[in-house]
């Protein structure tokens, strides 16, 4: 199932949230900006954030009413967060490619890429702040904050070769999940009081997060440029230590040659290696079987929610990301 499929009850909300990513980012009478924002909201995205804000906002609600605007300013606000963190993570990772375009920092450069990104930060928060609600604008800020920490965090760790399976799960937690949380606990602070609830879509938005990031890496091991929309091996080649490799670390009895590989970075044959021996080992199947869980641990969180056709899209974006795993 695609995506568009999925977002189908709310695609009213989301053409809003598409409305005021346009009006937002055309508001400076700098044609510089103008230029470079016109340039993001054409390389589009996934729109993952928005729609959870949107669909726990409507799986939790209580009655018919709700405050769509708000809740489409929130949800907008998320994806321009995401979109400053992906700006300043290609930064990072000089990254040249993503969504199949050059990215920001390839085609303005590194100090415009930095700036861009504050401005898109600031921007999201002032679309927070307008909805006169401390307990969203909290709960964004404190995701912001993790997600950064775990950006850190998992810069810190590079070329760290003995990295463990506990760590790589909690950078995942603050980097990725942190966010996909608060987008799931903040549609519900809107509109349902109940801390059962908004614990119910943390959960989610937690294990959502988690399996995410493990399929993102896994991607990024053994897929291709043209289905990704940017260049595979961006890990292996910052010496980013991803699940699906520490999986082959412990599921092969050549573990010396794996850290042989693991050190030349700037090979693309030993990257082949690398992608070739994951393919034909058990750690294939092993980072399968991880999205796995906690995609199922995901749908597990949503049986205290009650059944709606919201509900169900929650469900089905949680088997979006297993099926991803079949590539």
């Amino acid at each position: 199932m695609e995506l568009k499929d999925i977002y189908r009850p709310i695609e009213k909300e989301l053409k809003k949230v598409e409305i005021v990513l346009e009006t937002t980012l055309s508001r400076t009478k700098n044609e510089s900006i103008l230029k470079i924002n016109r340039f993001l909201l054409e390389s589009g995205g996934k729109r993952l954030r928005p729609a959870l804000v949107i669909l726990s906002a409507k799986a939790s609600q209580q009655s018919p009413s709700i405050n769509e605007r708000s809740i489409v300013s929130i949800a907008t606000a998320m994806e321009l967060i995401h979109i400053a963190s992906l700006i300043h993570d290609d930064v990072i990772d000089h990254a040249n490619l993503r969504h199949n375009k050059p990215t920001i920092n390839s085609k303005w450069g590194e100090d415009v890429s930095i700036a861009l990104g504050d401005y898109l930060y600031s921007i999201g928060f002032e679309l927070i702040s307008s909805c006169r609600n401390t307990d969203i604008l909290s709960c964004i800020a404190s995701a912001t904050k993790a997600m950064c920490e775990g950006e850190l965090l998992q810069v810190c760790e590079r070329d760290n070769l003995d990295l463990l399976r506990e760590r790589y799960i909690i950078i995942a937690k603050k980097k990725t999940a942190s966010l996909f949380i608060a987008s799931c606990q903040a549609g519900a602070l809107f509109v349902n009081p109940d801390p059962l609830i908004q614990n119910t879509l943390k959960g989610y938005g937690l294990n959502f997060g988690i399996a995410f990031q493990i399929m993102d890496d896994y991607l990024d091991l053994i897929g291709k440029t043209e289905d990704l929309g940017k260049t595979p091996g961006a890990d292996f080649k910052m010496g980013e230590l991803t699940l699906p490799v520490l999986n082959l670390l412990t599921q092969t009895k050549d573990r010396n040659r794996i850290l042989s590989l693991i050190k030349h970075q700037d090979s693309p044959e030993a990257f082949k290696e690398l992608k070739q021996r994951f393919i034909n080992s058990h750690a294939l199947l092993k980072t399968k079987e991880d999205v796995f869980f906690y995609v199922q641990e995901a749908k597990k969180e949503l049986s205290r929610l009650e059944d709606s056709g919201f509900k169900q899209s929650l469900f089905k974006l949680a088997d979006y990301l297993a099926n991803k795993m079949t590539i």
